[in-house]
């Protein structure tokens, strides 16, 4: 689920950077922290359910 989500914000991101120039500041930063939520479930180990 996460990888799926971190897929769509990479999508919309490039679409935000690319097409509209509006938001993507916002995407950059929800793709960020998404980015760092998956390293941090890689480093601890943990299985999201």
């Amino acid at each position: 689920m996460l990888a799926t989500i971190a897929v769509i914000l990479v999508v919309l991101w490039l679409l935000g950077f690319f097409a509209f120039h509006v938001g993507g500041a916002l995407i950059h930063l929800l793709l960020v922290i998404a980015v760092i939520v998956v390293i941090v479930q890689l480093v601890t180990g943990r299985r999201a359910l």
